[in-house]
């Protein structure tokens, strides 16, 4: 400890060094004005919508014919297309998805090789070959049969890729109304070959398919005050931004088919039995799951192979697009979820899978959906729709669409071989605890993608964070409340994080979809670390989750832009957070805190009666008797002024830390000088006796981020503090704390709870402790577990005693 002799002390720095540091500490909490689009009519500078804003609306008829036989698909469809924009629209565009998948596609066309895990040698993989071969051996794409306007009449028309112009006869003035008609077919993806987001399925064992229809039909292109029309070309990965509207579709398919799709059912007469009708209107008010198609219907309907057909209606409003799922392998369940203050008190939240899919699915799959709404509505509005539907349509993967969602994972079965091994009750499949959260975290995921972005209805094709992203955090939350230790593997996102934002090859967050590499990390992990951070560390939870639902509820049914996210959270919270949107989302700047140094002192009194004996026991203890004078003893050497007399003098009894009565009288004069309130104030400090630590921290990752602090006292208590992120606004890579403490400090740590993302948390302590670990020595296969089934096997009996067996060794 060393000793104060003033109570406050400046540091000048030279000018330039410091106007440098100003300049980098300016930089990181630098406004965002001249990053973000300035505010206007459309969109307000608080982040809501104008009072002159708009959006197109498209309205849809549409009857398709599903052939199983060619799995060809053959539709048409009529659209009403009304242009609220200030605009005057000479021509229009139509989004043709199916298209990516011709093999002159500008994806297909550009499609890069890919080396080994060397480096350096060039690898193709199984897979890859498969989708080439799928793609060549049927013309996948839309053909257009009829693009006609409401009275039938050709309309010239331009497809340029996955998208297609269509030149209007006259000009679509504001406030105008046109027709489109389109007639198309095209072939169905294998999705599991292709990596399409519909597509069938083949079960080989009982020929049968499972059939699921995304991105199928022609669809009208955004037209955005911020960017015109959106026709930037699907590559795969900025999957879509659309417009509202209302849908009656009608959808003929083999009659054995159950069939789910957005909307709600408008015959069920029609091709529901009655028993199935009186199930489903009983689901509406259980409290469990119920089964509308029972497992038993589902093998009786794979079987029998109705030749007929029936057609299926759906409507639905105010949706942004219509998906669809078919198979005569479907087991249905549901069961009504109740909301108050909504427009749809009562939701059906539904399941679709086959048998393949049990027992999980019909445990876990409703359920999910009904905690999704749950869940995020209480983070953002009542659930919008009718219906909320997840349908098992492939093993792995989910994809999202207004009311229905594509979800993956299914258990594991058991062959007649492995249960020769097991107990005589084992059951016919079972499942791993990862299947059983990806099922769980799937399943939330997509349903939880009918808040954002089938409802906020945000440009994913620019942005793909803003709907992934936002929607990963609250698929995170939601977890969380499902049941504790759900993320056991990780902990927390905020540590799963840090090797890829300390790591290469990055981009920022608001970087276009199509550019991004490690796209999973930067688009869904990322945001959702952020907007963590934001919520626990920066904000806090109440402030975070009002201004998080002012921006739900504002941009519902609207399409809101990130400038829109980032002012509504200031202006509904009154918190500055420019600083936070630049590091995360305009950086790769990471986290990286470290406590370079800590130094402690106490108020000195200035009498030199008290301050002379203090001063020398400190410097004692921080300069012990040197090793040389103390063996010199050992050694029985004697000092040659303790063997001559005479050499011994004033000196030899007195020391610098000796008070004279020229330092009494100093240290008189020196109270004299002191105006009686700061007199007051030594007396008041030195009687405290506090212990005054100047901290040291240096920002390594360059990110600006708060200090939650652990102090540990000697005593062996703890306190926890809360640095603002305001402390670096001077200098952003190296700041000085001043702590005034009661009791003396024994450690301080940064972030203990690590809820700041920081990547390196062995410079998060000071004094530095060592970071435990496990070093293994041999080569272990990382594989998945499966506990459920582990437990089926019989215990082996004991077999007779080897002396020559070797030792085991792990």
């Amino acid at each position: 400890m060393k000793t104060l002799l003033v109570l406050f002390l400046v540091l000048a720095a030279p000018l330039s060094i410091a106007e440098k540091e100003g300049e980098k500490a300016v930089d990181k909490f630098r406004q965002l004005g001249h990053l973000l689009r300035d505010p206007n009519v459309y969109r307000t500078a608080s982040g809501a919508p104008g009072h002159e804003y708009w959006q197109q609306n498209a309205d849809y008829q549409i009857k398709a014919h599903l052939n199983e036989e060619t799995r060809h698909v053959e539709a048409s469809e009529t659209i009403r297309y009304t242009n609220n924009s200030p605009d005057t629209l000479t021509f229009v565009w139509v989004q043709l998805d199916q298209n990516r998948f011709r093999q002159d596609s500008l994806e297909n066309r550009s499609v890069t090789g890919r080396l080994a895990e060397d480096g350096v040698s060039d690898q193709l993989s199984f897979n890859e070959m498969r989708r080439h071969y799928s793609l060549a051996d049927v013309d996948h794409g839309y053909t257009l049969h009829k693009v006609t306007d409401g009275e039938g009449q050709d309309l010239p028309h331009t497809v340029v890729d996955t998208m297609m112009r269509i030149d209007l006869p006259r000009p679509l003035q504001s406030g105008q109304t046109i027709t489109l008609q389109i007639d198309w077919s095209f072939y169905i993806l294998e999705h599991d070959a292709v990596g399409s987001r519909g597509g069938y399925e083949w079960f080989e064992e009982t020929n049968t398919y499972l059939y699921n229809l995304a991105q199928w039909f022609p669809r009208m292109v955004a037209y955005t005050d911020y960017t015109s029309w959106q026709h930037k070309q699907f590559l795969g990965r900025g999957e879509f931004t659309l417009e509202f509207g209302d849908y009656e579709v009608e959808l003929t398919v083999p009659a054995d088919h159950i069939v789910a799709a957005t909307g709600v059912l408008t015959n069920p007469r029609e091709v529901l039995s009655a028993a199935q009708r009186s199930r489903l209107d009983d689901a509406r008010t259980a409290d469990k799951p119920v089964f509308v198609v029972t497992p038993d219907e589902a093998l009786d309907n794979e079987k029998e192979r109705d030749s007929g057909e029936k057609t299926w209606k759906f409507r639905a409003e105010n949706v942004r697009d219509f998906a669809w799922a078919s198979s005569r392998k479907f087991i249905w369940d549901a069961m009504g979820h109740n909301q108050e203050n909504a427009e749809h008190q009562t939701v059906m939240a539904m399941s679709f899978y086959p048998n393949e899919a049990e027992p999980i699915w019909s445990q876990y799959s409703t359920e999910a959906v009904v905690h999704t709404m749950d869940v995020y509505s209480r983070f953002s509005f009542p659930y919008p729709y009718p219906t909320a539907q997840s349908v098992n349509t492939w093993e792995r993967g989910g994809m999202e669409y207004p009311m229905i969602t594509f979800n993956g994972y299914r258990p594991d079965p058991i062959d007649d071989k492995e249960r020769e091994g097991m107990v005589d009750d084992a059951p016919d499949s079972t499942w791993s605890r990862r299947v059983k959260h990806g099922l769980i975290g799937v399943i939330i995921h997509e349903i939880g993608h009918i808040y954002f972005p089938m409802t906020v209805n945000s440009d994913e094709r620019e942005w793909t964070w803003m709907d992934e992203g936002i929607n990963s955090f609250l698929e995170y939350l939601a977890e969380l409340e499902w049941e504790e230790d759900y993320h056991a593997d990780y902990r927390s996102v905020l540590d799963r994080i840090g090797s890829y934002m300390r790591g290469p090859n990055q981009v920022p967050i608001m970087t276009q979809s199509d550019s991004i590499p490690q796209f999973f990390l930067n688009a869904y992990t990322k945001p959702t670390a952020a907007l963590v951070v934001l919520r626990e560390t920066v904000m806090g939870r109440e402030l975070f989750d009002h201004a998080f639902k002012e921006y739900s509820r504002r941009w519902a049914f609207k399409r809101p832009t990130p400038e829109d996210l980032f002012r509504t959270m200031e202006d509904a919270s009154g918190v500055d957070l420019d600083w936070f949107w630049r590091g995360w989302f305009y950086t790769t700047d990471h986290v990286d805190v470290d406590i370079a140094a800590v130094r402690e002192y106490q108020v000195a009194s200035r009498d030199p009666d008290i301050d002379f004996p203090a001063q020398k026991a400190l410097d004692e203890a921080a300069k012990p008797e040197h090793i040389e004078q103390i063996r010199n003893r050992e050694d029985g050497l004697v000092p040659r002024v303790d063997r001559v007399p005479g050499l011994e003098d004033f000196y030899n009894e007195h020391d610098k830390y000796t008070v004279t009565n020229k330092d009494r009288n100093d240290y008189q004069g020196y109270l004299e000088s002191l105006e009686p309130w700061e007199q007051r104030l030594l007396e008041r400090a030195v009687a405290a006796g506090e212990y005054i630590y100047f901290v040291d921290y240096l920002n390594i990752g360059g990110l600006i981020t708060p200090l939650p602090l652990k102090l540990e006292f000697a005593d062996g208590s703890t306190e926890e503090r809360d640095v603002p992120a305001q402390i670096w606004r001077r200098n952003s890579e190296k700041i000085t704390q001043l702590l005034i403490l009661p009791k003396r400090l024994a450690g301080i740590e940064v972030d203990p709870h690590h809820q700041t993302a920081d990547v390196d948390r062995s410079n998060n302590h000071f004094p530095r402790k060592l970071v435990p670990s496990r070093l293994q020595l041999f080569k272990r296969e990382n594989e998945d577990r499966e506990l459920m089934r582990d437990m089926l096997h019989k215990l082996k009996a004991d077999e007779a005693e080897d002396d020559s067996a070797a030792v085991p060794l792990q």
